[in-house]
């Protein structure tokens, strides 16, 4: 019925699954397979996307220049409160008190120096401390107010920034780079010194120490002079603009203060700060 050729045929036809089942038996498909993942994970171990790990390699910065500006910022707190108590100490001086009074306050900016500044100077040396500056400048200011406050009640000069600097030099390793206050800081420091010399100045008044009060009014007036030179020229001077207005205010008040009770002063008080009671009020003597 059927003729040799179409026996052959279906015989063939009937051999081709056996021989794609014995091919997909011994062929390692599965092992060509893993094989191929296996290449391409090594590759990524040893070659990764340069993108990612440039980017894994930034946040890793950022993330540690932002936990160090976290403990700067706590850092230069600790420094403006305690340099604050400083200056509050100096406040308290009279003329039966000074020296203690200030040796009081040179204690506590010494400590201020030792606990504090020192921190803030591990933490800054050795790094660009400068991209941290806003950071820190508000308690770097306040150092600077205090430490010019002392060294003028105590000796009637400025103390200069590169006499400040010298001073951080010994918190410093000599191995790295120091911090090193800028000009900028120390200006905005110094004029906020002229508030605080304002109030000793009517202080000193009240106290009858009209000379003392007169050579805080000169010192204060040439601050403000060679600052009004200067603040044009200040690159980042918004801050110190603000600051000026507020420094001639001081001037003005200590000037008026001066000027009131040496014109003024003899028709009502004419011993100012005299513990003697017998003088006289507006030129009469004293009559019950």
């Amino acid at each position: 019925m059927f003729n040799s050729s179409a026996i052959q045929k279906l015989s063939v036809m009937a051999a081709k699954p056996q021989r794609f089942r014995h091919l997909a038996e011994t062929t390692p498909l599965g092992a060509a397979a893993k094989k191929h993942r296996s290449l391409t994970t090594s590759a990524a171990d040893s070659d990764p996307n340069p993108m990612k790990h440039a980017f894994s390699k930034y946040a890793t910065y950022l993330n540690d220049l932002n936990d160090k500006r976290e403990r700067v910022v706590k850092a230069s707190r600790d420094i403006t409160m305690n340099s604050k108590k400083v200056i509050f100490q100096v406040h308290r001086i009279s003329k039966h008190n000074k020296d203690e009074v200030l040796e009081k306050a040179e204690k506590d900016l010494a400590a201020v120096m030792d606990q504090y500044i020192s921190r803030l100077v591990k933490e800054l040396q050795g790094t660009d401390f400068w991209k941290l500056r806003r950071a820190y400048s508000p308690g770097v200011q306040e150092y600077v107010e205090a430490a010019t406050l002392c060294n003028f009640c105590k000796t009637g000069a400025l103390l200069n920034l590169d006499e400040i600097n010298a001073s951080l030099q010994t918190l410093s390793d000599p191995s790295v780079e120091p911090l090193q206050i800028n000009v900028l800081d120390y200006l905005l420091g110094l004029a906020d010194l002229t508030g605080e010399l304002m109030r000793l100045a009517i202080g000193r008044i009240s106290d009858g120490e009209l000379e003392y009060a007169q050579k805080i009014c000169t010192f204060v007036r040439e601050i403000y002079r060679e600052l009004l030179l200067i603040a044009p020229k200040m690159e980042d001077s918004s801050d110190m603009k603000s600051k000026m207005d507020t420094m001639l205010q001081s001037v003005m008040k200590i000037e008026n203060a001066c000027f009131s009770v040496r014109v003024r002063g003899s028709e009502y008080i004419p011993f100012l700060g005299s513990e003697d009671t017998s003088f006289s009020w507006l030129g009469a003597s004293n009559a019950e």
